[in-house]
């Protein structure tokens, strides 16, 4: 019995090391969003390159695109960046960006030294269109379409697997059906 008791630390540390592993490294759970099939949220903001220049919810209209929330103090938005450029320049996906709660001076540099994969960044300083989304954090992609409805929301890294399996099949989904 004595021995028994010795390894019950051992059990519960092995029971909580699963669980975190389990968070950090399993595939997510699709997070629901409210705003699936619903139009993507009125916005009028300035662009990260040009805070003279004010951007709307029309001006994401038109083709089937992704809108990547993003911001330079993100670690795991530096990991998905390079593929994004991959992405833009390769796959002839418009990405849209919202750099949020960010700094311009630092969004700039970034943009500059990892190059820019968006058709143009949205600066969302104050996080008020990241509220209107429903954002948990960054990344996160948006999938819309030409007529500016939310069809799909991924929390996390877009990595050339997901790509591939997943947003790559919705996008030609919503092409042919809007064709």
């Amino acid at each position: 019995m004595k021995r028994l008791k010795l390894f019950i630390p051992l059990i519960i540390f092995m029971v909580m090391a699963g669980f975190l592993y389990k968070g950090l490294f399993m595939q997510k759970e699709i997070l629901p969003s409210a705003l699936i099939d619903k139009p993507f949220p009125e916005f009028s903001l300035p662009t990260v390159k040009d805070p003279t220049r004010t951007v709307t919810r029309d001006d994401l209209l038109g083709d089937v695109s992704l809108v990547n929330v993003w911001a330079t103090w993100c670690p795991a938005c530096r990991v998905e960046h390079p593929y994004l450029v991959e992405l833009a320049r390769d796959e002839g996906i418009p990405i849209y960006g919202v750099d949020y709660k960010d700094e311009r001076d630092q969004a700039l540099r970034w943009l500059k030294e990892l190059h820019d994969p968006y058709v143009f960044s949205i600066e969302d300083a104050d996080g008020r269109l990241g509220i209107d989304l429903g954002v948990y954090g960054a990344p996160e992609t948006y999938l819309v379409d030409r007529k500016g409805i939310i069809r799909y929301k991924h929390v996390g890294v877009v990595d050339k697997t997901f790509w591939e399996t997943t947003l790559k099949p919705l996008v030609e989904q919503l092409r042919r059906e809007e064709g």
